[in-house]
């Protein structure tokens, strides 16, 4: 008897798929450190700023060397009771020899 597959692991197709990139922005007067977006980030992108909004609240910021990191999952919207931070996916830079 033979066993017939019909479905294949993606890892064997691999270079079909691209990893999603995405840009974080933040709106510093709206955040209220609740740090929703920095403990629900699976990319670990975001960290508190040490500067203080205008309301004495210290906000979110993309953490250092973390600026590519964002895989645009969009759970920091979601879980942010204040809308002070969205993503939107970052276009693809094309080197000049491509």
């Amino acid at each position: 008897m033979s066993t017939i597959v019909a479905r294949r692991p993606l890892d064997l197709d691999q270079e079909q798929f691209r990893v999603p990139r995405g840009q974080v922005y933040i709106i510093p007067h709206r955040c209220k450190d609740c740090q929703f977006c920095i403990d629900f980030c699976p990319a670990d992108v975001l960290e508190r700023s040490t500067q203080l909004n205008a309301k004495g609240y210290h906000y979110a910021v993309v953490a250092s060397g973390k600026e590519d990191a964002c895989v645009n999952c969009r759970f920091c919207m979601l879980v942010c009771p204040e809308f002070a931070i969205y993503s939107e996916e970052a276009q693809e830079v094309l080197s000049a020899d491509q």
